[in-house]
């Protein structure tokens, strides 16, 4: 759901630095972990403000529907996406804790869309269902990650990033991007001053997401009962929807995101039709950098060597399920 998915976690094999020669080196001696930490503090301080500006664009693309007292509703909520994570940052770094990251992600939706549909005065069908849907979304996932962090007691993502204080910002930072880049299209919609009645765009829109939600919960629920049995605990799933797609719960959140874009579009007016980006960054993070190529690395670290697995990588498709698409070997979101 975030920029750093809870469901894509880092390989067990990826070195852990401890600089002072904990890990049995020479004390004295400047460590490659020190650098990398070092390297990875500067970029998270340049990252912080280019995710600003580019929340910044999407605020202006946006701001062309109702204001209130004088002020674009939809910048409102752009700097409140960001502003939640922010608050939220402070108590999560001071206690050295990620436990509140996911949960704070789904806040972010309900609170954001709330303010918009309460600002705007928005009481047409389009905007109450836009809301409804992203309400549904961000409820459920929200809340089987924040069961699952609670019941693992962490999140590897945040071993490192968590005692950072860029790093750990940044973190922050970026989920409020992704709420804001991912919400964009429907909060141009609410916050639109036109408001043309529902129509077959609203109709393909409202099935697309069904059909997407539906295979995200059905996916997630599959892997939870797999990975709740001790017999599957260094096994791979490749049963259910998971025989027809390496990972199908991504498809159904890029599919759901498709249609909320089609229901919001005849809303949209001039630069409005940029948050159109929407399900276009959900599908090139999800695809290219937060989910599918840590798992598939993780998978590749684990299982690489079991024949098995070589078939069931080779046979089943990385993202389309095979069902509704061709059967081919997808390594295009392999990252090793």
């Amino acid at each position: 759901m975030v920029f750093l998915d809870a469901r894509a976690r880092p390989s067990p094999r990826v070195a852990r630095c401890h600089p002072m020669g904990r890990d049995g080196g020479d004390r004295h001696a400047p460590t490659t972990g020190i650098l990398l930490v070092n390297a990875a503090e500067k970029q998270a301080w340049v990252t912080i403000p280019v995710a600003i500006l580019v929340g910044a664009g999407v605020a202006w693309a946006g701001s062309q529907g109702t204001t209130a007292d004088g002020v674009p509703v939809f910048a409102i909520c752009c700097v409140m996406a960001f502003a939640v994570n922010w608050i939220a940052f402070v108590p999560a770094y001071l206690g050295r804790t990620e436990r509140f990251y996911d949960l704070t992600g789904s806040i972010t939706y309900l609170g954001t869309v709330a303010l918009a549909l309460a600002l705007s005065g928005a009481t047409d069908l389009r905007a109450i269902l836009l809301g409804a849907l992203v309400a549904v979304w961000a409820v459920r996932l929200g809340s089987f990650l924040f069961a699952r962090i609670r019941r693992e007691g962490g999140d590897a993502r945040f071993e490192s990033i968590k005692v950072s204080f860029p790093r750990f910002l940044m973190a922050w930072t970026l989920q409020g991007l992704w709420v804001l880049i991912t919400l964009a299209c429907a909060l141009a919609a609410i916050t639109s001053a036109a408001a043309p009645p529902l129509g077959g765009f609203a109709i393909v829109g409202a099935a697309v997401w069904v059909f997407g939600f539906s295979i995200e919960v059905i996916a997630d629920r599959q892997k939870s009962r797999f990975r709740s049995d001790p017999a599957n605990r260094r096994r791979f799933i490749q049963t259910g929807l998971w025989a027809r797609s390496r990972h199908p719960n991504y498809f159904g959140e890029i599919t759901l995101w498709v249609g909320i874009a089609l229901i919001a579009l005849p809303e949209l007016r001039g630069w409005q039709h940029v948050t159109l980006v929407s399900p276009v960054f959900v599908y090139l993070l999800l695809t290219r950098v937060s989910g599918i190529p840590i798992l598939e690395e993780r998978a590749e670290a684990r299982w690489g060597d079991d024949p098995a697995y070589r078939a069931y990588r080779d046979r089943t498709p990385s993202l389309l399920p095979r069902a509704w698409g061709q059967h081919f070997r997808s390594t295009r979101f392999r990252t090793l």
